[in-house]
């Protein structure tokens, strides 16, 4: 188990899916949690209470909307302020829309590409000057296969989740000689929320059931017919946070089945 004790991270989009599994397992690694996130005041509290279950700081959650600026930068201010500094960012806040590109909606291209990419830059650019202060930081971007290929209809996600893998590269290099390291995860299917919309869209589509449709989706794919799980990702983080990955910085680690390479 990596020891990130008395350390202070961030977990954007940590309320539920990848990045609740992402803030329970730093937390359980001795980690102090704050999460942004979607939810009712009880969805909130009960992702609050699996991250916190045996953690030695009880987490936290901040309500900035991901998709303003201010908010984004301001947060980190908030952590900086409550915990005396960021150490770990994890940046995996996201949404998600399907339609062609002539028919995509203005404003949810706008949402997209605020929350999936504007938001991780911000985050990182509020967080870095406290992590060069300190000499420490470690940056996990989650990007996507969708940041190695494209997929019909998903002109926003793409172009966002491309932006992340560049991003992440930039941010490596202009702080290769600190230790401060940014990297990103490019997972392929994981059964969250946000993909179990794709599955019931194509089931009504196809006329099928569900489980049908998943199976379709991954035999699209996925040669390995099996989703990632959340916890296959929050493993990779805890790599890239531990003293083997001292020196990655600037990687994308796919965790996608064989689809990039089929």
């Amino acid at each position: 188990m990596t020891d990130i004790s008395k350390k202070v991270a961030v977990v954007t989009g940590g309320t539920s899916g990848i990045g609740l599994a992402i803030a329970e397992e730093l937390a359980r690694c001795g980690a102090r949690v704050f999460v942004t996130g979607l939810g009712t005041s009880e969805q909130i509290g009960e992702a609050l209470g699996q991250i916190g279950a045996g953690a030695e700081a009880a987490p936290q959650h901040d309500p900035a909307d991901m998709r303003d600026a201010v908010q984004v930068r301001d947060m980190i201010g908030r952590v900086e302020e409550a915990a005396g500094a960021v150490d770990i960012l994890v940046n995996n806040a996201g949404v998600q829309h399907t339609a062609r590109v002539e028919e995509f909606p203005q404003e949810r291209w706008d949402e997209i590409i605020a929350v999936n990419l504007s938001a991780a830059f911000h985050a990182s650019a509020a967080a870095l000057p406290g992590m060069q202060a300190r000499d420490y930081g470690r940056i996990v971007n989650i990007s996507s296969v969708h940041g190695r290929v494209a997929s019909v209809e998903k002109a926003a996600y793409v172009s966002a989740k491309h932006g992340i893998v560049g991003l992440t590269g930039v941010t490596a290099l202009e702080n290769a000689e600190a230790n401060i390291t940014c990297n990103a995860i490019c997972p392929g299917w994981v059964l969250t929320a946000l993909i179990q919309a794709q599955i019931d869209k194509r089931a009504e589509k196809m006329g099928v059931d569900t489980e049908a449709a998943a199976r379709d989706l991954l035999q699209e794919k996925e040669p390995s017919l099996r989703f990632t799980r959340t916890e296959d990702i929050a493993a990779a983080v805890m790599f890239m946070l531990s003293p083997a990955g001292d020196n990655m910085t600037g990687s994308c680690l796919t965790l996608d089945g064989g689809w990039t390479v089929r």
